[in-house]
């Protein structure tokens, strides 16, 4: 598992309790929610910040963060029984009312309270545990979500930590080798099912997501996936032909993954874990040991660790005998490992400084060299009988314990070229306390609702338009991968204010611990919302993904945790919220902070690292590139600096109970007069497709509204407001308005005389999460409320006020100006983004519309053209809302009435939609094929290349409609059934052959289509059979109004190769004409992309994405029949439709554009020179084929 805190089911790493206020937050941690995004250019969605609530679908544990987005608080259903983790636990009856205190004697008040509070949390209910006679352990969890579907995980306790100084990254080599060398897992390929692997510190997993029964049959694959998996595991053929071929994808992995995040994470675990082999033992492994090793020196790693006894099998899914899938079990995994084998042992070493995982070396705190010291004979001669580990991971640690250490580590600095800000973090480890008994999760609550506050300490702090930080972060999180509980605070801001930022800091730190929570605070926006929350979370019981529960199961098994479903862990909160006391909540925070708050204080706990990451130059205006130092008794002086400060008691803050009063409604409607008018030109005032039911209205004031009842997502809901023109719609005077207004609009949070402080707060008490965000083509508004206790009037409330009275700050539009000049100016410090960067503005004439704008052109934006370009596109005529929910048609018909229908009528749809024409460069050679040198300490390297595509209609740049031509040719009867069965004659099967080419998605289909069949080609060809990279792919962006498109095939590769690289995906995609798409290769791509379709449309968002643009003015082409008819169009499409398609791509060399980026101590010639001297060793050069981190964790096998 990626190092995700089980009690807290959050994010990986450090997440779980989290406060902070992030102003200009990086783009990693803001809500996207348009599909339709450049691959090769990277986004930055923009979320409306302090509304932010961000829904989780595993809802089980306290899970929280608040500042940019506010997490919901979720009780806890993680797992498992007595001191081994997978041992089968015995729990007593679940308790599911809070025992009564209201006793007449105190002392026996008193010890019927202390009794509940030892009182075991109750197990889930449908988790099945077993055991078999060779050891394996299995757990079933029936799951109906996604139907008639299953995943089967097998768990292998063994990862980096187990691995000997001379095996670094043999684990993950045995991953690799066992996994893409099955041959039973190949034979799985065509049944729709889908696998993959992945190998951490402490344990390496096969995964397999399947269909229960092949099409069209009755039959039982459980059986077969499960063969699969034992081979995978157990009886991995160690092929030196297959050994090769993954030594030179995982090299090329190694150095795909070598980003600045990647080296930051990595020093993060080196300083917190120095005292450990976590410290030592990156998955990923050593380049040069990667190298040396043979088949036999991997299949002795084989022998000692992947046995059955050493492995746990999770089955997760549609299941519906246990019984019988016991008996499936026991029959494929029940003789392996049956024989009594014995094993060398690994020999205790000491590990010595932390040798180099990357190579070349990192810069700071890795040492020269390896240690290949050897046990002597006689240690390998000692034979022992395999088991499994007590404890996992096997490692010690140094508690942050008061007492304990007596001296302080100053500070690490990590300094590097490629860093753009400065970010500091600071450390405090203790043991996980596993969450078995109510009295354990009454102090997870605490803890939650103490930590909560200090996002609003931060946040009142801050209203001036040059913040000290970029943002403040204060997590809290039980780690199953590293085997322990990190509170980490991180302070981020730019380089020329870090001193500030860290006083921040600590001051507000220090201030909540002096200060506590108040008892208006403790009952408004903690206990109540969490039980809200945990409400909401408990009726959604039944719409949790397996993947989810499986995930968050095997977590829970790897920290300890007992397991509870969702209306368990509410019924466990409901019990012990009202014994929560304002004293002890404050007590138990203030211990968790002393590590900041008391810093330096013999008796306050020593913090297990502080590591600051720095860049080695900073911007300073005026003056240019300058060197960036600090030292770490300067950050010492700081932190203590800031310890001294004067702090007062934080005010109140009104929170209000709705943003429009009735009084306020009832006088908007009276003025306003809303009403539904006719949708179409039939005069129909309400359309209903029964098939879909889907609903199509249109208010009076000229908005369209789409609304679907669901019950899908048991009382919850979403909205979106999508309006037409995006960043499309910029003009050359003003470069970057729309994007900085929209980010401005997310930063000010203000509606009308409400604070943001307010309106966060207004959205945390009603559940909701909002986020806003600009695309190419759109600008969209996205809600997610809760249907209990008017969560969602409140958010058609929020959706008002945002379009009635939003609120321009300048202090706002200085902060997003400035998140954006930060943004441009880390690009050349960005492998990926600098090649993108240089090929989008190669591709489309230097348009920057689709790249981050320039600082000359953002110098140029003023507050009230950001605002103008906004507004302008906010206009009634050119918006449309769909919502999705477990709601009545009454209650939401209400709501669009009340809340849309009031908005004042606005008209300027050609305004908002008019654009200059977007132009591929054409017959540059000078342009097409551009590279990018960065200057770097290791060599990394990738590659872009694209070209020109119709859009999702089959429209493109130069005016043309493909559809034309398809309709003229085709013939076919309008009113022919979909629906065709296996003996329908050949005549039906003609006209359904021609409704799809009369469709008008058969570009979006046969284009989908023919990505799939691509994709699997690259895998193929450019990574497994030439070994040239570890990650390639090809990508469509179709734009909706637009009326252009482009394709996209990014790849990772070394220096040495990825001119080779390059010259294959080329091939691969000219290779179309010439290598025939097999009928099979269709099936293949037709199934993934049904069972995409089948596995999403239980989701709300999924289809919050179906029904956008129905009544869309900009996108006329799109109607009901594109969501009825999507299935069959798939299921129509032949291998000469895909070549219809196929056609339609510009990849002859005059259209074809590229981008190479290299990293490296060598720029220009020399890596030119470096190039050709690989080739020549590697001996592909006359190939060219025909046809913290949670960085840490390798990635996938495929």
């Amino acid at each position: 598992m990626q190092g995700s805190s089980v009690l807290f089911n959050t994010k990986p790493l450090l997440a779980p309790i989290y406060a902070g206020n992030g102003y200009g937050k990086d783009n990693r941690n803001f809500t996207s929610n348009t599909s339709q995004l450049n691959r090769a250019q990277l986004k930055q969605p923009v979320t409306w910040r302090h509304m932010s609530r961000r829904r989780c679908s595993r809802a089980y544990l306290v899970n929280s963060k608040v500042g940019l987005h506010v997490r919901q608080l979720h009780v806890s259903c993680a797992a498992v029984g007595p001191n081994e983790p997978h041992a089968a636990s015995t729990c007593p009856n679940g308790v599911t009312e809070k025992q009564s205190l209201d006793r007449l004697d105190p002392e026996v008040e008193r010890r019927e309270y202390e009794q509940f509070l030892r009182l075991e949390l109750p197990s889930h209910l449908k988790l099945h545990r077993g055991q078999l006679k060779n050891g394996l352990r299995y757990l079933i969890l029936p799951n109906k979500v996604p139907p008639n579907r299953f995943e089967a995980h097998v768990e292998v306790h063994v990862g980096s930590i187990d691995e000997e100084d001379d095996e670094q990254g043999i684990a993950h080599m045995i991953e690799h080798v066992a996994f893409l060398g099955s041959k039973k897992r190949e034979k799985l390929l065509g049944t729709g099912a889908r696998s993959n692997a992945y190998t951490d510190f402490h344990h390496t997993v096969f995964h397999i997501h399947s269909p229960t029964s092949p099409k069209d049959s009755e039959g039982d694959l459980m059986p077969g996936v499960l063969d699969a998996l034992k081979e995978i595991a157990f009886h991995p053929k160690f092929l030196a032909s297959r050994v090769e071929k993954e030594r030179r994808a995982i090299l090329s992995e190694l150095q795909m993954m070598n980003t600045i995040e990647y080296r930051v994470d990595c020093q993060l675990l080196q300083y917190l874990h120095s005292e450990n082999k976590l410290s030592k033992r990156f998955p990923i492994g050593l380049e040069e040991q990667i190298k040396k090793w043979d088949a036999e020196k991997i299949r002795k790693f084989h022998e000692r660790w992947y046995f059955p006894g050493n492995a746990t099998l999770y089955i997760v899914g549609d299941i519906g005998d246990i019984s019988k899938t016991v008996d499936h079990i026991e029959a494929v995994f029940g003789q392996t490992g049956t024989e009594s084998e014995v094993v060398a042992p690994p020999t205790p070493t000491a590990f010595g400084a932390m040798a180099s995982f990357l190579v070349p070396k990192l810069p700071i705190g890795l040492a020269s060299g390896l240690s290949h010291e050897r046990s002597s004979p006689i240690e390998q001669s000692k034979i022992f009988k395999k088991e499994r580990h007590a404890v996992r991971p096997p490692v010690q640690h140094n508690w942050s314990t008061p007492g304990i250490h007596t001296d302080a580590k100053l500070p690490h600095i990590f300094q590097h070229e490629l860093l753009q800000n400065f970010s500091i973090n600071m450390f405090c480890k203790i043991p996980v306390s596993k969450a078995r008994t109510y009295g354990d999760l009454r102090n997870v609550l605490m803890k939650r609702i103490f930590l909560s506050a200090l996002h609003f300490r931060i946040n009142t702090q801050y209203k001036s338009s040059n913040p000290p930080f970029t943002s403040v972060e204060l997590d809290h999180s039980d780690s199953g991968r590293e085997g322990c509980t990190v509170t980490t605070l991180t302070v981020t801001a730019e380089p020329q204010n870090w001193q500030n930022a860290i006083k921040v800091a600590v001051q507000e730190v220090r201030r909540l611990k002096e200060f506590g929570v108040t008892n208006g605070k403790l009952a408004r926006y903690s206990l109540d919302a969490l039980l809200k929350d945990s409400e909401q979370l408990a009726a959604m019981i039944d719409n949790v993904s397996s993947v989810d529960n499986l995930d968050f199961t095997m977590e829970s098994d790897a920290l300890g945790h007992t397991v509870m479903d969702q209306r368990q862990g509410h019924e466990s909160l409901v019990a012990i919220a009202g014994t929560v006391t304002l004293d002890e909540v404050n007590s138990i925070g203030a211990k968790m902070l002393e590590f900041i708050s008391d810093f330096g204080k013999p008796y306050a706990p020593l913090p297990a690292a502080i590591v600051a990451c720095v860049p080695k130059k900073v911007h300073i205006d005026g003056c240019g590139e300058t060197e960036f130092k600090l030292t770490p008794e300067e950050i010492v002086a700081v932190i203590e600096a800031g310890l001294k400060e004067p702090i007062e008691a934080e005010p109140e803050l009104e929170i209000p109970k709705e943003l429009i009063s009735a009084e306020q409604l009832q006088e908007l409607r009276f003025l306003q007069q809303p009403s539904f008018i006719p949708v179409d030109q039939e005069k129909v005032s309400k359309i209903y497709d029964e098939e879909t039911g889907i609903v199509q209205r249109r208010l009076s004031n000229g908005i369209p509204v789409n609304y679907k009842v669901s019950k899908n997502e048991a009382n919850s809901g979403v909205m979106r407001l999508i309006v037409g023109g995006g960043r499309a719609a910029e003009n050359s005077e003003a470069k970057g308005a729309v994007i900085v207004g929209v980010r401005t609009l997310s930063e000010g949070g203000r509606v009308g005389n409400f604070s943001r402080e307010q309106v966060e707060l207004f959205c945390v008490n009603h559940l909701i999460n909002c986020s806003l965000e600009s695309t190419e083509e759109f600008i969209c508004m996205e809600f997610r409320f809760t249907l209990r206790d008017g969560g969602m009037r409140a958010a058609f409330q929020l959706l008002h006020m945002v379009l009635e009275h939003n609120v321009w700050l300048d202090d706002a539009f200085d902060r997003a100006k400035q998140l954006y000049l930060s943004y441009y100016r880390s690009i050349p410090k960005s492998l990926e983004r600098s090649t993108a960067h240089k090929l989008m503005l190669s591709m489309l004439n230097g348009d920057e519309r689709f790249v981050e704008p320039t600082p000359n052109s953002l110098q140029l934006l003023t507050l009230a053209k950001v605002k103008d370009a906004v507004m302008n596109q906010f206009v009634c005529d050119n918006m449309e809302v769909s919502i999705v929910g477990d709601f009545s048609e009454e209650d939401i018909e209400s709501c669009i009435l009340e809340y849309l229908g009031t908005v004042k009528e606005t008209k300027g749809l050609e305004r908002a939609q008019h654009y200059h024409p977007i132009i591929f460069r054409q017959h540059a050679s000078d342009w097409q094929h551009q590279q990018v040198f960065l200057e770097d300490t290791d060599e990394r390297a990738c590659a872009y290349i694209a070209g020109p595509a119709p859009d999702r209609w089959g429209l493109t740049f130069d005016g043309k409609n493909l559809r034309d031509s398809l309709c003229n040719s085709a013939t076919f009867d309008e009113h022919v059934n979909f629906d065709l069965q296996s003996g329908e004659s050949e005549n039906a099967k003609k006209g359904v052959q021609g409704k799809l080419r009369g469709h008008q998605l058969f570009f979006a289909v046969t284009l989908g289509l023919l990505a799939e069949v691509i994709n699997s080609r690259l895998f193929t060809t450019v990574r497994d059979s030439l070994g040239l990279t570890y990650d390639v792919s090809f990508e469509l962006n179709l734009f909706d109004w637009l009326k252009l498109g482009w394709y996209v095939i990014s790849v990772t590769s070394t220096p040495g190769k990825v001119h080779k690289a390059v010259d294959a995906c080329k091939s691969v995609l000219r290779g179309l004409h010439s290598n025939q798409i097999a009928p099979r290769e269709l099936d293949r791509a037709r199934r993934t992309l049904l069972m995409r379709h089948e596995a999403e449309i239980k989701s709300n968002a999924y289809w919050l994405g179906l029904m956008a643009h129905l009544q869309s003015t900009s996108v006329p082409m799109k109607d009901i029949s594109c969501i009825k008819d999507l299935t069959s169009l798939y299921e129509a499409a032949t291998v000469e439709d895909v070549y219809v398609a196929y056609q339609q791509l510009k990849i002859d060399e005059n259209s074809l554009y590229s981008c190479i980026g290299i990293s490296g101590s060598q720029v220009g010639e020399d890596v030119t020179d470096s190039i050709v001297e690989e080739e020549l060793v590697e001996g592909l050069h006359n190939i060219i084929p025909v046809g913290r981190g949670s960085s840490t964790v390798t990635r996938p096998t495929t």
